[in-house]
């Protein structure tokens, strides 16, 4: 009979394995701000990117200025993951910049729990556009100024006057090409959406 054959052991083998949680990222921005790079620095895994080469079928449609010596751009996304601890597992989603891309935004955004809005003061007009988009849709951001060589420097909070940002949003310096500084930058999100979590009041 098969019940002779039957082992507990095989249907109860063991404690089920430890799943930590993960938590989707955007890292967002205008053209040419270091979202690759950022992504890049600090992703545990050989990290997706989906790049192309600058050609003149982009002239005229994709603003370079300030950013001239830039050869490729993202057409769709970057992908890459970082581990936190064994709890939390953070995947990173990195926008293409363009604005003939930015209909993808959306889908991207889809799941996020918060997003890094990455500055340069080179071009922070070009900024607007990625605040905006999130402040219209609810989902938390902070905004990381990449430090690039010889670009003006300026205080978070010139920064933030610039922006209009809400008082509340964190605003921090940044290198995109030091996992370092890229860790602080997530680590600082992480906060944000916890005292954001804690001051929502609780439903009864």
């Amino acid at each position: 009979m098969a019940s002779e054959n039957f082992d507990p052991a095989r249907q109860n083998p063991g404690p089920a394995p430890h799943l930590a949680a993960s938590v989707k990222i955007l890292i967002a921005g205008g053209f040419g701000v270091g979202k690759t790079t950022m992504v890049s620095a600090i992703s545990e895994i050989a990290p997706l990117r989906t790049e192309e080469l600058i050609t003149e079928v982009s002239s005229g449609v994709d603003d370079l200025s300030g950013v001239e010596q830039k050869h490729t751009t993202t057409v769709a996304l970057d992908f890459g993951r970082i581990t936190i601890d064994r709890d939390l597992v953070l995947y990173l989603f990195g926008t293409p910049g363009q604005d003939r891309f930015w209909f993808l935004w959306d889908e991207l955004a889809r799941g996020a729990l918060g997003a890094v809005v990455l500055a340069d003061t080179r071009r922070l007009s070009n900024s607007f556009a990625a605040v905006d988009f999130f402040e219209r849709r609810g989902l938390p951001f902070i905004v990381g100024v990449n430090c690039f060589d010889g670009a003006p420097r300026y205080t978070v909070d010139e920064v933030r006057d610039a922006l209009d940002l809400d008082p509340h949003t964190p605003v921090l310096l940044c290198d995109a090409r030091h996992r370092e500084s890229t860790k602080n930058v997530l680590l600082v999100l992480l906060q944000h959406l916890i005292e954001l979590a804690g001051r929502e009041p609780v439903s009864t």
